[in-house]
């Protein structure tokens, strides 16, 4: 008896928890890459202060010879138009970009996520009115409306998150509303309705636990459209005048004459820093998807993994 029991006794899933994302990270060399890409920027990010060989924010020297000085030994990034270091202005640049694409990020999958759970479990006239605003959001073109938006409430850090984040929730909002309309009418929501469940508890113990993987999935992907959407609008002299972020130095370089004198350090950093982050979190994307989607790791077109 005891036997028959163990056997049918449902084995324990393989992938859960951070041991089983580990597992599963550890299996995807993509997911690994990405993984460690990411953890070198945000490692470098939190030791800034202990890495900068100089102030970002001060020139070197007050010499006319530190401006757009090449790289040397001594700057291995060379200097920018204002005779500061581009090394110790790019490891600073990179905590105001990933502040803004993880603030940004999480503000966004919330206001998406608490929509598109709302217009698609209760529907009718609550669910016409959220979708009918998503879909304003949605035909309108992201970038001129970041930019009317943070020049009406100014350019800081924190209306840059703000702007990004009430535009940028559409994506998530819809995703998650095709989700719970397929799942509300599913047997086991019906029956917690039988037994006299509340809407709240049914949204919250039996919908949410099946669409939040796919709101983390497609949070990696809202990571990196936070971060290019801030470094575009810095570089359309949007940013924070009183932060260095590497949207901040591609326009620093670009206005003030770095293509014309042949100063390719000044944008070259800045431009790889942010293509390195996205690419990054791309890359992890995948292996966030496979683990929080039983439907990836388990199809009959995948090959089996052992």
């Amino acid at each position: 008896m005891a036997v028959v029991l163990a056997q049918a006794r449902p084995p324990a899933p393989e992938t859960r928890g951070l041991r089983g994302f580990g597992r599963a990270l550890r299996r995807s060399p993509i997911g690994l890459t990405g993984a460690v890409m990411l953890a070198a920027v945000v490692l470098m990010a939190i030791f800034a202060p202990w890495l900068a060989p100089y102030d970002p924010y001060a020139p070197v020297r007050p010499r006319i010879d530190t401006i757009f000085a090449p790289p040397s030994p001594e700057h291995p990034l060379g200097t920018d138009d204002g005779g500061k270091d581009v090394l110790s202005a790019f490891m600073y640049g990179a905590r105001v970009s990933l502040l803004v694409g993880f603030v940004a990020a999480a503000i966004t999958v919330l206001i998406g996520g608490l929509v598109g759970l709302t217009s698609g479990y209760y529907g009718g006239r609550v669910g016409t009115l959220l979708n009918g605003v998503t879909n304003i959001f949605l035909v309108i073109p992201d970038l001129p409306l970041y930019v009317v938006l943070v020049a009406m409430l100014g350019p800081s850090l924190w209306n840059i998150i703000l702007a990004i984040a009430l535009l940028g929730w559409t994506s998530t909002a819809r995703l998650v509303y095709a989700q719970v309309l397929s799942l509300k009418e599913r047997q086991f929501v019906m029956r917690a309705r039988a037994i006299g469940a509340s809407d709240m508890h049914i949204m919250r113990r039996h919908i949410l636990p099946l669409v939040l993987p796919i709101i983390l999935a497609q949070n990696a992907l809202i990571i990196s459209g936070a971060i290019l959407a801030e470094a575009g609008l810095a570089f359309l002299g949007l940013g924070d005048p009183l932060l260095i972020s590497w949207g901040t130095m591609l326009n620093l370089a670009f206005g003030r004459g770095a293509i014309s004198t042949g100063a390719w350090w000044a944008i070259l950093a800045p431009g790889l820093g942010i293509v390195w982050v996205v690419l990054a979190w791309t890359l992890l994307g995948y292996v966030i998807e496979e683990f929080v989607n039983p439907r990836t790791r388990a199809h009959h077109l995948t090959p089996e993994r052992r």
